[in-house]
Order: C-alpha cells, then structure tokens, then sequence
C-alpha cells in the first residue's frame, strides 16, 4: 500500500519514498508561546502528529520535531504589557501548551526545539549566507538578499516583484531590496539578546526554524508541514535561506499545509479576535470530541467550527463507545487496524473516510452474532481507534463525562426508575426521568438494559 501526499511545492499528489526508510524525518511549524492557542492552532498538530504515528507503522524509525518559538516579538510585548520576564511568558504558555496537545490525544513530538536554545547555530546559519553572498549586514541587521534566490516565490507561485518584505519586520530604508527579511536584529537593553558577530541582538523569525530543522533533522528533511498561512513569507523564506545555506541542496522534499479554521464564517485569527482557545475549550467539553472535529474534514480543506460541529461529534462519540460498552463482555487478544482506515489515511491522510469506516464497523460489530465475529470486529474498533488516537477511554469514563461521585446518585435514581417500571409505578418512572433529563442525563434501551449517558 503506498502512501501518496499532496505536495504544496509541486501542487500534487505524490508517492512519499523517503531519503532513508530507517530514518524518516518530519518538521512541523510549533507556536509562537505568548498566548494560549486557539483550536485553528491545534489543528496541524493534530493532523501531522496522526502523519506522524502513520510513518511510524510504515518505517523503521521517525524523527518527528515540532520547535517552541521563545524570542519574539510579541512575546517581548506580552512580558511589558504584564510587567514580568520574558522567561515566565514563554514557561508558561509553553507549559500550557504541552498539556493542551496531550489533553487532545497528541504525542509529543521525538524532538521539541526551543529557539533561544539554538542561537550558535542560528548565527553559524546566518554567517555561511553572508560569506556566500545571500545575506548582508545594513544599520545592524543581517538581512537576507531574495534577488540571490532565483527560485523564491515557487512555493507561494508569487512574483518576486511584487513581493514585500516578510512577517514581524516593516519595510525599512536601509534595505536593498522591499522584499529581503531579517535574519539578525539589533536589541535594546530592555529586549532579550545574544552577543553576534553583527553586535548584540535577536534572530528574526525564519531563520530559527531553518537552524533547528538543520541541528536535528540535517540539511535535507522528508516533510515540513505547517498551516496553509504559513506558506509565505515563513516558508518561502525558510526554502530560500536553508537551500542557500546548503549549497543549492533542497530543503525538503515533501510540503504539506492544512487549511484554516473558519468562525462565523471568517478565519480565526487572534488579530481578529474571533478565536476560541484551546484551553478554554478543554474546560466545556470532551476533550476527545474537539479531537474528533478536527478529524472530521479533509485536512487541506477549510473547516467550519461551530458549537454544532463539537455536538455532532460527541453524539458520533457517543455510538462508537456505546458500541464498545455493548461489547464489554467480548475480550481482545490484539487490536487490529483495519485495512480500509489505514488505505484512507494513506490517501493523503484521507480522515473523513477513516471515521466513516470506523463507524461503518461499529455498526456491523452491533448487528454481529457469534463469539468470533464479535471479537474480530471490536478488535479492529478499537485498533482503528487507537491510529486516530480515539476510542481509547474505557466507556464507562467517557459516558461519565467528569461525573465522578455523581455517578453512583445517577445510577441509583435509573436503578430506582427501573423498579418503578417493573411496579407499573409508571408515574414515579416518569418523574426520575424528567429530573435526570433536567440534569442533562439522557436514559437509552438497550438490549443489556436502560443505560444512561450525559446529553
């Protein structure tokens, strides 16, 4: 079964041969940690860290990086407007960060880069571009030269001409040309700095993921992915400095970006305003079903997030562990994936039909008769499940929802309800009901009995 994957660079699908099969290397774009991120942000980690796990089935050994961005501009701001360190910004909310991503089933990447840790190579990088004529020092800043690069704007198709200079930096006079970008920036007292051959200062925004990925993942990687926005200026600007840093070798081999997440109809976007942060949204809801969202469209594709999209999920949830629960009594010598998901995924990560056949088998697992038949289809339930990084719960945990000691009080009252029934108490019956459904407890028949589940 190959694995085909839409390439950005060449804008089509292609079979994914890496350099060497015992040595797979991935790069994903990480935050920028000054602010919880929002669900939009999320996405891509969701997405490439599920590539991520597939690569691993396929290959001998993955080398998976995903930097933390820690020396920034709007981390510097965040640090005034709050009067404190820019050490406790970016510990913060890179902490924050972390526990999010696992909240959401997320695996840690093998490798996660900071930065600030990584300035030597960051200014080895930048001097190799200078000697090579690529980059220049002007009124303090190292900048690199895009008219050195013949092949800038391929990723993008933009035209170099028409091009201006890059995120995080204004057009500046000292410039040669509007669309060359900072590789080293000067830095006052009151802003973090390193000591550089150009006098103390700061790296610009590119050149840290081009050194990190060279430190970790070496001159040439497999895949760089990232969201859809990142494809310029960020990396544009990243093929641009890394291939002139390598001596004309390519950077990577392979792009792939995901679409944006849309609110209202609009992008989310902090600028904007109109985000819903992760952190937030871990406290109202599964967070398994905010992980099942993001799955629930084609990554390149644009995705609607509403409360209905979060809903939808939890009731799809909802069958599938409550297909699990049916089949409690079945054990599970192994889990198996089954061959359509992973055929699905290898369809450059083709997750809409990988759910679709997820519940396609937990709808044959319900009607199965026979011990056999039973245990093969819970088998491949959850060891489908387990690829997506879903169904791993125990289904008594997921119905409970955060319940805790609540649980016992509302199995006794359905319990209570039952006997009523079996009474023809029918007006009690019914009383227990209503007060469970204001408590947002929803009762279901089922051949095992009345159960119950969190609306």
């Amino acid at each position: 079964m190959e694995l085909r994957l839409f390439n950005s660079l060449t804008r089509q699908p292609e079979v994914f041969k890496p350099q060497d099969p015992d040595r797979v290397t991935l790069y994903v774009c990480g935050p920028t940690v000054y602010n919880y991120v929002h669900i939009g942000n999320a996405r891509p980690y969701v997405v490439f860290g599920l590539l991520a796990e597939l690569l691993r089935r396929r290959y001998g050994k993955v080398v998976y990086a995903r930097n933390i961005t820690d020396v920034d501009d709007k981390i510097n701001q965040a640090a005034a407007e709050q009067g404190v360190e820019i050490g406790e910004i970016t510990g913060k909310y890179a902490q924050a960060f972390a526990e999010d991503m696992a909240r959401l089933g997320i695996k840690p990447p093998d490798v996660s880069p900071h930065a600030t840790q990584h300035i030597p190579h960051i200014i080895a990088m930048i001097e190799r571009l200078i000697e090579s004529g690529h980059a220049y020092v002007a009124d303090g800043h190292v900048l690199f030269s895009v008219a050195s690069f013949p092949d800038y704007g391929r990723l993008s198709r933009r035209d170099p001409e028409e091009m201006l200079a890059g995120a995080r930096v204004e057009v500046a006079p000292y410039k040669r040309d509007p669309g060359d970008f900072v590789l080293w920036k000067p830095s006052t007292d009151d802003l973090p700095g390193w000591d550089s051959p150009w006098g103390r200062g700061r790296p610009g925004w590119h050149i840290e993921c081009s050194a990190m990925a060279e430190a970790h993942l070496g001159d040439t990687i497999d895949i760089h992915a990232g969201g859809v926005d990142l494809q310029f200026p960020h990396h544009e600007n990243e093929i641009a400095q890394s291939t002139c840093a390598h001596g004309g070798q390519v950077f990577a081999r392979y792009w792939l970006h995901n679409g944006l997440l849309n609110f209202d109809g609009a992008k989310m976007s902090k600028s904007i305003g109109n985000v819903a942060r992760v952190h937030e949204l871990l406290e109202k809801h599964p967070p398994e079903a905010l992980r099942y969202a993001l799955l629930s469209a084609h990554y390149r594709q644009p995705l609607e997030w509403s409360d209905a999209l979060i809903e939808q999920s939890v009731r799809t949830l909802d069958r599938l562990y409550g297909t699990l629960r049916d089949l409690a009594d079945v054990p599970v010598i192994e889990p198996i994936v089954p061959l359509a998901i992973e055929a699905a995924l290898c369809d450059d990560l083709n997750t809409p039909a990988a759910l679709a056949e997820l519940s396609r088998i937990a709808a044959e697992a319900r009607k199965a008769e026979g011990p056999i038949a039973r245990a093969n289809l819970k088998a491949e339930l959850v060891g489908g499940g387990a690829l997506l990084g879903l169904l791993q719960q125990d289904p008594a945990e997921w119905f409970r929802r955060g319940g805790g000691d609540d649980e016992a009080r509302i199995q006794a009252l359905v319990d209570e309800r039952n006997a009523a029934k079996a009474a023809r108490d029918f007006a009690r019956a019914d009383a227990i009901r209503k007060q469970l459904a204001e408590e947002g407890i929803l009762l279901e028949d089922a051949p095992q009995g009345v159960r119950w589940r969190r609306a």
